[in-house]
């Protein structure tokens, strides 16, 4: 068994839920789910993009439409408050820390909102040994590009990395790599996945 050097993490439906975003707008402005669903990968397709307009630029006409008098603030306030850190998986990047093992986040993602829990949750961040978002990178999973940067970046070999994500698509493409790649199905699952794969082989110290 390879020495397993670094877990890679996705970030919202991983470390962040939430209530589907369409669910809560329909529920407290009344805009259909089914509209505001295309309407979010319309947009998000555009800004999780390097050098992409604002993103409430984007939403302005949409909100419009559908009859909403939000400003930026009000809009995205209302978006991220939603989003809250699972504390027990927190918890257990500082475990993995503690075993030698370093800890990436890999994140489609815009601006905004990149911005906005870099500011609500600084100490979380901090405990990466990298973030990487899609729009800083350019490079959108599931962009076989997306994975490799951070292998090379980090100097880390396919197998020496667990990967975990929410997406099918994403780790099909990880796997198609060499990484070790698993859906996420919460805290227990990944540990176990995590011990299974380091057990009887060194891990992280060098």
């Amino acid at each position: 068994m390879a020495m397993i050097k670094a877990v890679i993490f996705d970030l919202n439906g991983v470390f962040l839920e939430s209530e589907l975003l369409s669910k809560r707008v329909k529920e407290k402005y009344g805009v259909p789910e089914e509209e505001f669903v295309h309407a979010l990968k319309t947009v998000m397709d555009v800004v999780r993009k390097p050098d992409a307009p604002k993103a409430f630029d984007l939403w302005k006409p949409h909100l419009e439409k559908w009859g909403l008098n939000l400003s930026e603030q009000n809009f995205f306030n209302f978006w991220f408050s939603g989003e809250k850190l699972v504390p027990s998986l927190v918890k257990y990047v500082d475990e993995l820390k503690e075993k030698g093992l370093k800890v990436f986040v890999l994140s489609n993602n815009f601006r905004e909102r990149t911005e906005s829990y870099r500011r609500q949750f600084s100490d979380f961040f901090s405990k990466f040994d990298g973030s990487y978002f899609s729009w800083e990178t350019g490079l959108v999973k599931p962009d076989p590009e997306a994975y490799r940067k951070i292998l090379h970046d980090n100097e880390l070999k396919p197998e020496e990395c667990i990967y975990f994500d929410d997406s099918d698509q994403n780790i099909e493409v990880a796997r198609s790599l060499g990484i070790h790649a698993e859906k996420y199905e919460g805290l227990e699952a990944t540990r176990t996945t995590i011990e299974k794969l380091t057990s009887g082989s060194l891990i992280g110290r060098k």
